[in-house]
């Protein structure tokens, strides 16, 4: 099995790091994977996004035109790459940043309010984390398991803490995806 993903958003909302994560996920679990950050050259609110490929067997070319899934956290990024997800493929928005839903009615689209969760939990940081979870729940590329471990791989021994919060992060946004029909 391979699975493509475009993640895309504001640079600061953690958007680089959760294609981090997640590829380092896929390598706890002895798959093959590919990050590929883009970026423009602000660091803070400047658009930011990456592919992640997960998958069985070798990857042939991190390079994609198409995807198989797509996180889109911004009203640009959703413009630009909802006609880029395959047909059959999954959306998933978070609805602060969208003013104007997806429209194509031959993919699965998820709606998770992430940034309001993560405002409840007090802890804008886990934003991210909050996403993946919701992520993992529609099309579970790979187990939380493998991201429990990618985080201690990943992450800074000094953010080791953070970890637990993290962990409920993800289950939050397990919880709280929800299809839009």
């Amino acid at each position: 099995m391979k699975t493509e993903i475009i993640i895309s958003g504001f640079g600061g909302q953690g958007v680089l790091s959760m294609g981090k994560i997640l590829a380092y996920s896929g390598l706890m679990e002895d798959k093959e994977v590919t990050w590929m950050p883009a970026y423009g050259p602000e660091q803070r609110g400047g658009t930011a996004n990456v592919t992640v490929i997960v998958s069985d067997e070798r990857i042939s070319s991190p390079i994609l035109s198409k995807f198989d899934v797509a996180i889109v956290l911004n009203q640009p990024s959703l413009d630009k790459f909802e006609p880029q997800l395959k047909p059959g493929g999954i959306l998933i928005y978070d609805g602060y940043g969208i003013m104007n839903p997806p429209t194509r009615k031959d993919i699965s689209v998820y709606r998770i309010d992430a940034m309001d969760k993560a405002a409840e939990m007090k802890n804008g940081k886990v934003f991210n984390m909050i996403v993946l979870g919701g992520l993992l729940k529609v099309c579970p590329v790979v187990s939380t398991e493998g991201l429990n471990k990618a985080l201690f791989k990943s992450l800074p021994e000094r953010h080791h803490g953070m970890i637990p919060l993290n962990m409920q992060a993800v289950e939050e946004g397990m919880k709280l995806i929800r299809p839009v029909e």
